[in-house]
């Protein structure tokens, strides 16, 4: 894919209700390889770049593109951005305190650019699909060099050339539904583990979410490219692989052909990949044949994280989550008793507009019944642009912050409960390199965080590690 040197001189700026629009428009597949003009590929010699990275799985990802434009084009990382030349921003939309940890960085920006105004500064991600986070860089933060959205990060090098060729601040953000772009590089985090993105965007429009306002239209990648991208990933040694979409049990339902999120899994199962794992789940879309096929195949892991964000009949029918508290748990019934060794994480919101002391009791009972692994825990933050921020919210803070305290409470009991299963038991590591603490450390295939004894040669490996000590969020072991 050649990088495309049209564009018109005038912003492209965000458009909530554009964004939100669904139409019968096919998706554009755009397959060919990715080229980077000539012009650009020194553009960044004897350079540096730093990004820092909010939010999901799926941002973490698009950082590992963007990693990889930039040394395309010679620039290096640094992990210091006083030293960068660009600074990145690459950010996270679905809570306020997201927007507060972004706005609160460029103030420390904004003190460097001072010092130093030749310092490129970007914001990405899905912030910069919101109308008014753009306004309020345009307005506040008029130093900001590079506004770009979720749909356009291959277009970075041209936006860059773009800032440093005119001196202007360049906004290029399109509130479409989108396209699936292929081949874009990539930079990978890590040697063992790898993230492939199988789908993109939602058309769930939970009334809390802005996901599918500045992620586009639900649209899934073709299976041969998705399956392929992980065969190559095992010829370079891969021992973990983790399917991404905002909701993977959808995938496969919009494109022309019988092939599902179970067919997807079973395919790449056959690949040998040691781990195959995904995320996240909506309960909707959840069927028996995904379930079937995580059972029969050993290297797809036994840790499925299923949102049940509250327990209230009511509140979900608010939330626009489409099943109920009995739906729910007939499938977390159904997923223990096919997946013994099953590790069930879930998000719940608090204090949803009109949630009740009878609503979060609810909530509550669904927690004792499933018993979670683990469980993250929010107090509701008002999106705008959501059905949800207009919804009357007469619950107080103080009662919404004892109502999140009382909730962890019954969370961390259930989760050290599960993990005081493991003490004495052999368990299969995934040593991913070192702790904190100076040890090793690494992933159960039930996604339990391990500090292990043992030597830096297991790094990459999945080893036989006995389990010494449990603590509620983590648990210490030695290899066998």
């Amino acid at each position: 894919m050649i990088l495309s040197m049209s564009g018109s001189d005038s912003m492209n700026l965000p458009n909530l209700k554009e964004a939100g629009k669904r139409t019968k428009k096919p998706i554009s597949f755009i397959l060919d390889e990715y080229e980077l003009p000539e012009q650009f590929k020194n553009i960044g010699l004897n350079k540096k770049y730093y990004i820092k990275t909010y939010g999901c799985q799926m941002n973490v990802h698009d950082t590992e593109n963007i990693k990889a434009l930039l040394e395309l084009m010679s620039y290096e990382e640094t992990e210091n951005f006083e030293n960068a030349d660009i600074i990145l921003l690459n950010t996270c939309a679905i809570r306020e305190n997201a927007h507060n940890k972004m706005f609160g960085f460029l103030g420390r920006v904004k003190h460097l650019k001072e010092t130093n105004p030749y310092v490129i500064t970007a914001i990405c991600g899905c912030m910069a699909q919101e109308e008014n986070v753009v306004e309020a860089l345009m307005k506040k933060y008029k130093w900001v060099d590079i506004v770009f959205g979720t749909h356009n990060i291959h277009r970075l090098p041209y936006l860059l050339d773009n800032t440093l060729t005119r001196k202007e601040q360049e906004i290029e953000v399109f509130s479409i539904e989108g396209d699936v772009i292929e081949n874009i590089p990539v930079k990978r985090d890590s040697k063992y583990k790898a993230w492939v993105n199988i789908m993109y965007g939602c058309d769930k429009f939970c009334t809390y979410c802005i996901v599918p306002y500045t992620r586009g239209k639900q649209r899934s990648r073709k299976p041969e490219y998705i399956i392929a991208e992980v065969k190559e990933l095992v010829s370079q040694g891969y021992q973990e692989v983790t399917l991404l979409g905002q909701n993977v049990n959808a995938y496969g339902k919009d494109l022309d052909v019988d092939y599902t999120m179970g067919d997807l899994l079973e395919d790449i199962a056959k690949t040998n990949i040691p781990r195959i794992r995904f995320m996240t789940s909506h309960p909707w879309d959840f069927d028996d044949k995904m379930i079937a096929i995580i059972k029969k195949y050993d290297n797809i892991m036994p840790a499925i994280h299923l949102p049940l964000q509250s327990g209230s009949d009511r509140i979900l029918k608010l939330m626009g989550r489409r099943y109920t508290k009995e739906k729910y748990l007939e499938l977390v019934n159904k997923l223990k008793h096919e997946i013994p060794n099953l590790m069930l994480s879930t998000d719940i919101i608090v204090g949803f507009p009109g949630e009740t002391e009878e609503d979060f009791q609810a909530t509550i009972d669904v927690v004792n019944t499933c018993q979670y692994d683990l469980a993250y825990t929010f107090i509701f933050s008002p999106r705008e642009g959501t059905p949800a921020a207009k919804m009357k919210d007469e619950t107080p803070l103080i009662v919404k912050e004892q109502r999140l305290y009382r909730l962890n409470e019954v969370v961390n009991k259930y989760a050290n409960m599960n993990n005081q299963k493991y003490l004495g038991q052999k368990v299969k590591v995934l040593i991913e390199g070192k702790g904190e603490k100076g040890n090793l450390m690494g992933y159960t295939e039930t996604m339990k965080l391990v500090n292990v004894d043992g030597s830096e040669e297991n790094i990459g490996k999945i080893v036989d590690v006995e389990i010494t000590e449990v603590k509620t969020w983590s648990l210490d072991g030695k290899i066998k």
